[in-house]
């Protein structure tokens, strides 16, 4: 059983950019958990079941045949035989997945199969409960947070540089909206996690802040 490095914190802190820069330098596997909450979500809504039916969100989920596998360093999952890629990160998706991932039954199943990838060596996941719930016995625990403002900023460029015309504010009322929920959602809050190093990240370079991670793990090590 390899090692699981847990990094949290809310949309846009710069999870994703420092997970894959960890994993690429000390040769871990990468896995983005929030992936598989956008996948249980994206397979509701080609069913046309409605987000907000839990019921029926349930149902898709456990219907559907789901195998997880590593390519290219990273842990990815195909549904029903099909890989979604681009797909995860579609509006509609975007939009539902936070009411998708409130479900306790979800973050079941989605918990339950972020544990089994360890069976694929040391990992560098990234989420919201890896350190609280996922993985809270592991002795590399960090939460990234930063600035809302440059949270929103950041996830606009994201958005711009994808092709999608959403304005900045109406970017900052989706993040806060989604902050909302993870931290009042009665299953598993966005919490930081006992023994977790809280990194602020708004005035950081992803250099930094990668690097930051990097000496800490090797300090336990």
């Amino acid at each position: 059983m390899g090692k699981a490095i847990a990094i949290d914190g809310p949309s846009a802190s710069g999870k994703s950019s420092v997970s894959k820069g960890v994993a690429a330098e000390l040769g871990f596997i990468y896995v983005d958990s929030g992936a598989l909450y956008r996948g249980v979500t994206w397979q509701a809504i080609r069913k046309g079941v409605d987000p907000k039916d839990a019921a029926a969100v349930l149902e898709a989920m456990h219907s559907a045949d789901w195998a997880f596998f590593v390519k290219n360093g990273a842990a990815i999952f195909s549904v029903d035989g099909d890989v979604p890629v681009q797909e995860l990160r579609e509006k509609d998706v975007r939009e539902a997945v936070a009411r998708v991932a409130a479900i306790p039954e979800v973050r079941k199943f989605v918990v339950e199969s972020l544990r089994s990838l360890e069976n694929f060596g040391s990992l560098v996941m990234e989420g919201r409960d890896i350190g609280t719930v996922v993985f809270p016995d592991s002795p590399h625990k960090f939460y990234l947070d930063a600035d809302p403002e440059e949270r929103a900023m950041r996830r606009y460029r994201e958005l711009v540089a994808a092709g999608e015309d959403e304005k900045a504010h109406e970017v900052m009322e989706s993040l806060k909206k989604r902050d909302q929920i993870d931290a009042t959602r009665k299953a598993d809050p966005l919490v930081v996690a006992p023994g977790a190093q809280v990194i602020d990240s708004t005035s950081m370079t992803l250099e930094e802040v990668i690097q930051t991670v990097i000496d800490a793990v090797r300090r336990k090590a």
